[in-house]
């Protein structure tokens, strides 16, 4: 249960949620109602949204657009191998933050439906004593990561709140 008291610090693996969207929805999250629901009138602490550059022209105006939106923006470069294959997400980085400011927090918001986010959710929950709550597009996460979660928001479903779409 949601109390007006818990401080909230929220968690945002960017690319996990632009991708599910773009894929279920053909359309952009919508970052800032996600932030509304995932804050719901409780003191924030922190929210941080985790992104891979990747020089794209419109790349810098989305990341503008996320901290005026209310979060602090932590970006990283995306690794190019060798034989031409791309990678980049944030596991590690998230789950470090989500540890190391969990002493100033009651609840711990991770949006994203990686199932790689279990033992950090476990840790949270057993060695920190928060509640750990989870947001993502049900389709798309992984069942037992939204098992687990103290609450799970199903993004999907209210698509028209959680999804921007572009004009027709």
């Amino acid at each position: 249960m949601k109390h007006l008291a818990q401080r909230v610090g929220v968690f945002v693996d960017v690319g996990n949620l632009y991708h599910s969207a773009k894929h279920l929805y053909n359309g952009n999250a919508n970052f800032s109602k996600i932030l509304e629901a995932a804050i719901a009138d409780r003191p924030l602490i922190r929210a941080i949204a985790y992104v891979i550059k990747a020089d794209s022209p419109k790349e810098q105006d989305f990341f503008d657009a996320l901290t005026k939106s209310g979060y602090e923006v932590k970006s990283k470069d995306i690794q190019i191998f060798a034989g031409g294959q791309k990678k980049g997400d944030w596991d590690v980085g998230i789950a470090m933050d989500a540890i190391k400011i969990s002493n100033r927090l009651d609840v711990v918001v991770l949006v994203s439906g990686d199932g790689d986010y279990i033992p950090l959710m476990t840790y949270l929950k057993e060695n920190r004593g928060c509640l750990v709550e989870v947001i993502a597009f049900g389709r798309s996460a992984s069942k037992q990561l939204s098992e687990q979660a103290d609450s799970f928001l199903d993004l999907d479903s209210d698509p028209d709140t959680y999804i921007l779409r572009g004009k027709k």
